[in-house]
């Protein structure tokens, strides 16, 4: 797949998380497989251009190409600056944010509320294309609600305003998370523009990600709340995608591997306070399923330091390696995961 200049190396894209899609991760992700991964939104507020939490949200360094940074907001002016700013910092694809479906965002007509209003949606891609000279995407939900839905001109808007690529999340604005993605709405949108479609929206297995494809003719698909604590995701579809056989589950000392090399990455990005505050999410979402993980992810949120979490996740992975049994993952509805189960290898 490729966006403007930038071929991808596959089609299996990270979906932008607020909170989640920081630089560890991304890169994480990108070294288990993923062809691309955007950032975090970057609000179009210039006041917040000097805040620390936007300046590490626009810190790339080390980050494999293409760079892509997600910008919010509902003014065209505002998002046009937002752009040319990423630009400068290194960004090498804008993304518009016209897919958040939370209240703080809508609220302020960004984000999913944006596609209430087709004609303030022309005009912010246009500002913000004619703004800079390299790639913009766009993300978007099928509409408001079910009532309005409107995926397919506001892609076929996307297009006319020079848009290069398109993610759809299958679910309205009003569904948020609930009930199951659209595929007949992204199929539409893919027959009705010639850009690259990236499918969103309950991708959780690899037959899942090669179903969605089948069925909706998208270019790429795009994976999120299932990539939570299980990264090798990428890896599993890539090669499922490509041989039909699937790779076996990966060993608990892997795992262990991986989630402590994510944590001090997480510990150098924040310094150690805050690195520890957000390592506490990651570790509940990989250690998920596990036997006794419950009490594990209780305790491991009293934890205050560097060295008592690294030494409690040691001890924790050291119990399950002594059963001698690795990871198994099952899909337990449309909606998501139950994340790690043990069973015999």
């Amino acid at each position: 797949m490729r966006i403007g200049s930038y071929q991808l190396k596959n089609n299996l894209i990270v979906a932008p998380m607020a909170g989640v899609t920081d630089r560890p991760f991304r890169m994480l992700c990108k070294r288990m497989g993923a062809g691309m991964a955007v950032s975090e939104m970057v609000s179009s507020n210039s006041l917040l251009y000097g805040s620390e939490k936007t300046k590490r949200r626009a810190n790339h360094e080390g980050e494999v190409d293409p760079i892509s940074v997600q910008i919010v907001g509902a003014d065209p002016v505002m998002m046009a600056e937002a752009a040319r700013y990423n630009a400068d910092a290194g960004a090498q694809i804008i993304d518009i944010n016209m897919g958040c479906p939370a209240k703080k965002i809508c609220n302020v007509m960004a984000g999913s509320a944006l596609l209430q209003n087709e004609i303030l949606v022309g005009q912010i891609l246009k500002s913000v294309v004619d703004s800079v000279a390299i790639p913009v995407t766009l993300k978007i939900r099928t509409g408001w609600d079910k009532q309005n839905r409107n995926a397919v001109r506001i892609a076929q808007i996307a297009e006319q305003s020079g848009i290069q690529a398109l993610s759809i999340h299958g679910r309205t604005r009003a569904c948020a998370y609930t009930g199951h993605a659209e595929y007949d709405t992204i199929t539409a949108v893919k027959a009705s523009v010639n850009i690259p479609v990236i499918a969103n929206g309950d991708i959780t297995t690899p037959e899942k990600a090669r179903d969605v494809l089948r069925q909706t003719g998208a270019d790429a698909v795009m994976i999120g709340r299932a990539a939570q604590g299980r990264p090798w995701l990428f890896r599993e579809i890539e090669h499922f995608i490509l041989t039909n056989t699937h790779l076996p589950s990966p060993p608990v000392d892997e795992v262990q591997r991986v989630l402590l090399e994510h944590m001090h990455e997480l510990y150098e990005f924040y310094g150690d306070h805050t690195g520890v505050r957000v390592a506490r999410k990651h570790i509940s979402w990989y250690t998920k399923g596990l036997a006794g993980s419950a009490h594990f992810r209780h305790g491991m949120n009293q934890l205050d330091s560097r060295d008592e979490q690294l030494m409690a996740v040691n001890d924790f992975f050291d119990e399950q390696l002594q059963r001698g049994e690795r990871l198994h993952y099952v899909e337990v509805n449309e909606g998501g995961l139950s994340n790690a189960q043990i069973g015999n290898a």
